[in-house]
């Protein structure tokens, strides 16, 4: 499994200066939605170019305009850009079309997705590079975990990659990687940790064991 860290409610001085500690632990630097709201593409510009070894993700929760919106940040660097599942087949459709004009790739954020066995069908039909399984803020605050996701997009999916974000911390890690995802999504269990070096180096180190 890749880990990918979301950076999300970090200023741009702060998130650089962890990516400096953790970078050896991380293959996919997320820019969070939040990050986008705060820095539009010039975080995803500014970490491509500091950190040309790792895989840079724009969160960018596409609901329109799917072409125009990826490859705005497809132009900046991103290797891979986000779509909600949720809009229509013909926004990811054009969002799956710049990726692969510029080589690179689109995930499919699932959040908020009512039948989900029935549109990662759909979505594997359009040529949806990945999948991702999310489990929002709020919804965790009342109890809710990827898991039970993450287990039935796994036993419905034939094509896409799976990631999957939602809380993550190295005690869960192998829950997760029971069901074989291909990327580990976690964000505070790494950013906002006491001691961030040591905790992902624990959660890299765990997702390679569970590979």
């Amino acid at each position: 499994m890749k880990l990918q860290i979301a950076l999300d409610d970090l200023t741009m001085e702060e998130a650089a200066a962890l990516m400096d500690r953790v970078k050896e632990y991380v293959d996919i630097i997320e820019i969070g939605t939040p990050f986008v709201y705060q820095y539009g593409m010039e975080a995803v510009r500014f970490f491509k170019e500091r950190f040309p070894d790792k895989e840079i993700l724009a969160d960018m929760k596409i609901m329109d305009a799917g072409y125009l919106e990826a490859e705005e940040a497809l132009k900046a660097g991103a290797d891979y850009v986000t779509v909600l599942g949720v809009t229509d087949l013909l926004t990811i459709k054009a969002c799956i079309e710049a990726a692969e004009a510029y080589g690179k790739e689109v995930v499919v954020d699932m959040i908020c997705v009512p039948d989900l066995e029935k549109r990662v069908s759909e979505l594997e039909a359009v040529g949806a590079h990945g999948l991702a399984v999310h489990t929002g803020t709020d919804m965790q605050a009342a109890g809710r975990t990827p898991l039970l996701d993450l287990k039935a997009m796994s036993a419905c999916a034939r094509k896409a990659k799976i990631s999957v974000a939602g809380g993550i911390k190295a005690e869960t890690v192998a829950d997760y990687a029971a069901f074989g995802p291909e990327v580990l999504i976690v964000g505070s269990g790494i950013c906002h940790a006491a001691d961030p070096v040591a905790a992902a180096k624990e959660i890299y180190q765990l997702c390679k064991e569970n590979s």
